[in-house]
């Protein structure tokens, strides 16, 4: 939990939920596992020659699924110099209000995976900023 909060965008209350509904009692071994049980994986139509796809399965942990789409608000707010603000910017953000709620939701699976990364293997998302010492302390 205390990773997690380290990260600039993330409060304790939100680490908590998220190592009490995912990560904590859980094993991924891929990005696709990690998006499955957010309920944040596409959904394919296969029939004859016709392949579409039909959004978001929306199956799995409802509160983690909405708490990593808020938690993507909050990244493009506090982690403005991130890889993953960037990609949001570059493909949703000059677009209308709809475009930025399908790109939020994909933000959102891009960065639970950065974040299950994070946390099983050390890697810092990319870009992102870690928490000051000053502004833990000011916060307790």
């Amino acid at each position: 939990m205390a990773r997690l909060a380290r990260l600039a965008g993330i409060g304790t209350g939100s680490a908590w939920v998220l190592i009490r509904e995912l990560f904590g009692w859980r094993q991924f071994h891929n990005r696709r596992e990690v998006a499955g049980c957010l309920g944040l994986a596409p959904t394919p139509y296969a029939s004859g020659t016709s392949e579409v796809e039909r959004g978001i399965s929306k199956i799995g942990n409802k509160r983690a699924r909405w708490l990593m789409v808020e938690l993507a608000w909050s990244w493009l707010r506090f982690q403005r110099s991130s890889q993953l603000s960037d990609w949001f910017n570059e493909r949703f953000a000059g677009g209308g209000k709809r475009m930025r709620r399908i790109g939020i939701v994909a933000l959102a699976r891009r960065l639970a995976v950065a974040l299950w990364r994070y946390l099983e293997y050390g890697e810092i998302p990319l870009g992102a900023t870690l928490k000051s010492p000053a502004s833990k302390a000011l916060a307790t």
